[in-house]
């Protein structure tokens, strides 16, 4: 990548409106030394600096069966199943009170998410996953996330946070995954092995060249480089881009996000909006139909708005909440299709009616919208 081209890339860094901080278990445990209170201490202050700047965080940590294991004074990771999943309920007290204690410092609230992977493919949990994460980062919390290492089964063996936290950013639209891990990005070669290896500055997320300069995981991760290179080809479905940097390097959180060249920088092929539109696009069969009137097709054809219950005329099929649904306009043809927020039993209940009398209809409401704008494409 040409110098202008490298300096437009980070420039564009300046303009992160919304986050991923994923931090990996080599920093937050000093290497198995013990919990890194003094690290975690300064990236909640630059994190909180971006809060200052009105851009919103979400921050997935590593490190619970780490932290379990030297609180518990375990030097070797056991392999046994239920064994770690104790190692990781006794760090997760560990993390949330450090976590917690430093947020309040700059007096910023903080919720803590703990999720599995099928959290995020199962698309009822999905959505609902992303309602209250949505919904936290209006009310100016960061959401600290982990991955729910003390029910998890598969995933404690064969997991690792850098997936779990290009899902995150999949979830929330982020603009940008930072992941901060012990080496400063991706190398030509590996760097442990060879100390001629060159840093590798800029590049595409999904570029399969990139495996190939690829090392193995550390000791106490169960990641690596190829890892955090398969987090961001999975970002970029919703056009994140990613970014691989060192947590060690002074200031390295609030540098980036002011576009200075730190780290491996994997931008998205495309933009948030197309990689959405085209993931939904290429859902070839529906679960269900919306019938509209005409006010529900022009705003959402013309003001980009999303689809309230006041504008469905009628629902066909059987669907539950998160599955895709075609929405047809009064003559039958077909205007658009998303994510729908109730099964069809319940929009057929609140067809027709205002938003606001969705609790009264259902007992409860998840959504004012029945299909999200950020889950529909018009076609």
């Amino acid at each position: 990548m040409s110098g202008n081209a490298n300096h437009s890339a980070r420039a564009a860094l300046k303009k992160t409106r919304r986050v991923v901080v994923k931090i990996g278990s080599a920093l937050l445990t000093r290497d198995g030394q013990g919990l890194n209170s003094d690290g975690i201490q300064d990236w909640v202050a630059q994190i909180a600096r971006l809060r200052g700047r009105e851009i919103e965080v979400v921050l997935v940590t590593s490190g619970a069966v780490a932290a379990g294991m030297q609180r518990l004074g375990r030097g070797v990771r056991p392999h046994a199943l239920h064994e770690l999943q104790a190692m990781a309920a006794v760090g997760q007290m560990n993390l949330v009170q450090v976590y917690e204690s430093a947020f309040q410092r700059h007096g910023l609230h903080t919720a803590q998410i703990l999720l599995t992977h099928d959290d995020l493919t199962h698309r009822k949990r999905y959505l609902n996953s992303r309602s209250t994460l949505h919904t936290l980062l209006s009310l100016g919390v960061v959401p600290v996330v982990n991955e729910n290492d003390t029910v998890a089964t598969e995933e404690i063996r064969f997991g690792d946070n850098d997936t779990l936290a290009a899902l995150v950013a999949n979830l929330v639209e982020a603009d940008l995954l930072l992941i901060l891990t012990d080496q400063r990005g991706l190398y030509d070669r590996d760097p442990r092995l060879d100390p001629e290896a060159k840093l590798l500055t800029e590049g595409i997320a999904g570029d399969k060249q990139l495996l190939t300069m690829a090392g193995g995981s550390g000791a106490l991760g169960r990641g690596g480089m190829r890892t955090k290179l398969a987090a961001a080809e999975k970002a970029a479905h919703s056009g994140a881009s990613t970014l691989i940097a060192s947590g060690r390097e002074e200031n390295v959180i609030t540098r980036i996000l002011d576009g200075e060249a730190i780290g491996t920088y994997l931008k998205a092929a495309q933009g948030r909006v197309a990689a959405r539109k085209q993931w939904l696009a290429g859902h070839d069969r529906a679960s269900g139909k919306l019938r509209l009137d005409a006010g529900a097709v022009k705003v959402i054809r013309e003001g980009g708005r999303s689809l309230l219950p006041v504008g469905v005329k009628a629902v066909e099929g059987v669907f539950t909440r998160g599955e895709i649904v075609s929405c047809f306009d009064p003559d039958g043809r077909e205007v658009a299709r998303g994510l729908v927020n109730y099964s069809s039993e319940e929009a057929a209940r609140i067809l027709g009616q205002a938003s606001d009398k969705i609790e009264s209809l259902l007992g409860y409401v998840d959504e004012p919208e029945l299909i999200h704008r950020d889950n529909l494409i018009v076609l």
